[in-house]
């Protein structure tokens, strides 16, 4: 049988979201709208990529357990974009605050128990993706937003015997 992973992380800029060219924390509050079309007060466009939604329902279809990771310097912020994007509850855990993803990785294993080996990461940092790493996670470079050939790609190299 096939290995599935028993938490599936994700970074927030550049990876599940864009933020009209820049991250989060560079944004402008108050932020409106809901679901698909959320603005902060100077128009710029909060928008998940075409893939997440999918995504996440797959996650959710198998009962693969998701969380997130993200060093944003405005974690409130983030965590109000998760609520108006409508996807804030898909997620089990999430460590959001400005700090190394070392130390996101070791409270999600704290908060999860699941061993570093059984997890899969998705972020668009490449010094992220070296760190965690280093903690014998399987991370997944992500370039341009995450597609749904990328996500899929990275359960084959999972469930893979090692």
């Amino acid at each position: 049988m096939a290995r599935t992973p028993q938490l599936i992380v994700f970074d927030l800029d550049f990876t599940l979201w864009d933020c009209g060219g820049t991250w989060c924390d560079c944004l402008s509050p108050p932020f409106s709208g809901q679901g698909e079309r959320v603005v902060d007060r100077d128009g710029r466009c909060i928008r998940l990529y075409e893939a997440v939604m999918p995504v996440l329902d797959h996650c959710d279809q198998q009962s693969i357990p998701m969380a997130l990771a993200s060093r944003t310097e405005q974690p409130r912020w983030a965590r109000q974009l998760l609520a108006l994007l409508g996807i804030a509850k898909r997620f089990q855990h999430s460590e959001i605050y400005p700090s190394s993803k070392l130390r996101h990785f070791e409270a999600l294993h704290e908060a999860s128990s699941v061993t570093m080996d059984q997890m899969i990461f998705f972020d668009d940092e490449m010094r992220n993706i070296r760190e965690v790493g280093t903690l014998g996670v399987q991370c997944e470079f992500v370039e341009d937003g995450l597609t749904r050939s990328q996500f899929e790609q990275a359960l084959k190299t999972f469930a893979r015997p090692n």
